[in-house]
């Protein structure tokens, strides 16, 4: 229970009906949720308006409303409270209600295109290595110390983040790193959340069936940083064109990190191999269980997450040495005869480059890349054809598959993706729908030495088709096809 006067602290109440004195047992925003005396916000989501569902959170006991627009016939006894914007209300009441939890903890939050969960994922790891008990919130779980729990979305819903946040705090965890998606950001998840730093890995084409255009996409990721506290640090990848975009209004101190241009920590890649990379981070040289120039990016930015939260350098460097990356990213399974396989998550373009460039440095002679790769339906089109030249123009032999079709046909988002493969790769290109037979096919194209890259699903362990999930995992699909053979 808490009072609805301090739920309601910093929310900028346009109307008011009824009295704020009153003792609110629970919050939520699904009115199939709603409970006797629980508060019950309506969202205007990107699928439905919570508008429509007042009477029926009503019907189930909400006891106050928080809208918008109040409904034609007001009910009697119900508290009204009409909010210029109930998504972001939504957060804040949240973070109220929760006692206010990312302020009593140290915060990081990393956005990006690509490397996301990787980032986030070696944050938790390293400083769990340097003995801190500490929570992460990423695509692949949620963990409070050694506990794994569930995740849906790369950024929870506003009440379940700060439940996670609260259960940190009160589980005694000193730091929590979090995967920032484009979609929270404009969607208001975030609101009222304290973060302690902000870290930007790199922006490429994605997501513009929800944002529409790069420009809106550049600016939902921008924002978080914009939203930063004056206490906070922000850092940028100094390299990405529109790294420095991201510091431009911010009020928080602005550092930088990168390969190629001068920053205020710098990587040099100095060897590379399919079991690790020798790199020099500030003077000193320390290998790492991650492959490829992109992870070298997550290392040093991992890194200056570090300094930036006042870690020792060589204790950073040696529990960096043991870690390694998150599932689904770049993970490398052999055969008893040498063929080797990559399950990786990459689904954008620019991330299918990154991992067959890295690929492509990393083979000795005359081994063939074999590519399977398929596109998600229901998300943006116009990256399938690029996705297809992509995987054809870096891989000797590819095969174009499923990926999560949701509510799509396969068969046209195969055709999108054909668009991308000319005349000359047509040559070196197979459409096998079935992702399972795809997977096989690509096992049996291979011959010793050979590298198979299974790119789309990562850690993901179902595959989406009508709407409906069934188990599927590439990975073990992989080694159930290696040990038959």
């Amino acid at each position: 229970m808490k009072q609805l006067t301090d739920i309601l602290t910093d929310i900028d109440v346009l109307h008011l009906e009824g009295s704020l004195d009153f003792a609110v047992r629970d919050v939520h925003f699904d009115s199939r949720d709603v409970g006797e005396g629980d508060l019950f916000v309506a969202v205007k989501g990107v699928a439905t308006d919570g508008h429509l569902y007042i009477d029926q959170a009503i019907d189930n006991g909400a006891a106050v409303v928080i809208c918008e627009k109040l409904p034609e016939v007001l009910k009697r006894g119900i508290i009204y409270v009409v909010v210029a914007n109930s998504a972001e209300s939504l957060g804040i009441i949240s973070h109220n209600y929760y006692d206010r939890p990312s302020q009593k903890i140290k915060l990081v939050g990393v956005t990006g295109t690509n490397g996301k969960t990787t980032v986030a994922t070696l944050l938790y790891q390293l400083f769990e290595g340097l003995g801190y008990r500490t929570g992460l919130l990423s695509t692949v779980h949620n963990r409070i110390s050694s506990e794994i729990l569930s995740a849906s979305h790369t950024t929870p819903d506003p009440i379940n983040l700060n439940k996670l946040l609260d259960k940190m705090v009160n589980e005694g965890c000193d730091y929590c790193f979090m995967e920032v998606s484009s979609h929270a950001i404009d969607q208001n998840r975030i609101a009222g959340i304290s973060f302690s730093g902000g870290v930007f890995t790199n922006i490429t084409h994605d997501h513009l069936d929800y944002h529409g255009t790069f420009d809106r996409y550049i600016k939902a990721k921008k924002t978080f940083f914009d939203l930063l506290p004056k206490s906070a640090f922000a850092l940028t990848n100094v390299d990405d064109k529109n790294g420095m975009v991201m510091l431009q209004n911010t009020r928080a101190y602005r550092k930088t990190y990168g390969l190629k241009n001068l920053a205020d920590y710098n990587a040099k890649l100095i060897e590379s191999h399919f079991s690790g990379m020798l790199l020099n981070v500030e003077g000193d040289e320390v290998w790492v269980k991650l492959v490829g120039k992109f992870n070298a990016y997550n290392v040093i930015s991992v890194y200056a997450t570090a300094m930036l939260l006042e870690q020792d350098h060589k204790r950073v460097l040696t529990v960096l040495s043991r870690l390694s990356g998150a599932a689904g990213r770049f993970d490398t399974q052999i055969s008893s005869d040498g063929r080797i396989a990559i399950v990786d998550y990459a689904h954008t373009p620019d991330a299918l480059e990154n991992v067959l460039t890295t690929i492509q440095q990393l083979r000795k002679g005359s081994e063939q890349i074999i590519t399977v790769v398929g596109c998600g339906g229901d998300r943006d089109k116009t990256k399938r054809p690029v996705m297809a030249k992509v995987a054809v123009d870096l891989s000797d032999k590819v095969i174009l598959t499923s990926d999560n079709p949701r509510t799509e046909d396969p068969a046209m988002i195969l055709r999108d993706m054909e668009i991308g493969v000319s005349d000359a790769g047509r040559r070196k290109t197979f459409t096998i729908s079935d992702r399972r037979e795809a997977i096989r096919a690509a096992c049996h194209l291979a011959q010793a030495n050979d590298v198979i890259l299974v790119a789309g699903k990562g850690h993901e362990t179902y595959q989406e088709v009508h709407g409906i999930r069934h188990h599927f995992d590439d990975k073990e699909i992989l080694i159930e096809t290696f040990n038959e053979q």
